[in-house]
């Protein structure tokens, strides 16, 4: 399971009044990984969405360019794009989302 399930489980658990398993009650290994991983998904995919403008003014030049199939190439570009820079530290989204993924499993604690 990615961490982005992960994460859209927990969201879906807490608005339902469910509780959440803490960091400390989730699989051994892989509970602040996994919770790490999710932020860091969820970082790359703002930062991909920020980017896509700036490549919307782009123009292809014939005879190769354009057309569904450099649309798509474009698209899996940009979130390459996205991964990188998340990965390279980001903008500290990907901190913040996991500082509030952990203050929302502590305060539905029993």
């Amino acid at each position: 399971m990615s961490g982005i399930e992960i994460q859209l489980q927990n969201t879906m658990a807490l608005q339902q009044g469910r509780n959440v398993p803490t960091a400390k009650q989730l699989a051994p290994g892989g509970d602040m990984d996994a919770m790490r991983e999710a932020a860091q998904e969820f970082e790359a995919l703002f930062i991909s969405e920020m980017m896509r403008p700036m490549f919307e003014g782009i123009k292809t030049e014939a005879p190769f360019g354009g057309g569904q199939s450099e649309k798509m190439w474009r698209s899996l570009q940009i979130d390459e794009y996205g991964k990188a820079v998340a990965n390279a530290g980001g903008v500290g989204i990907a901190d913040n989302v996991l500082n509030e993924m952990i203050r929302l499993q502590e305060a539905n604690q029993p």
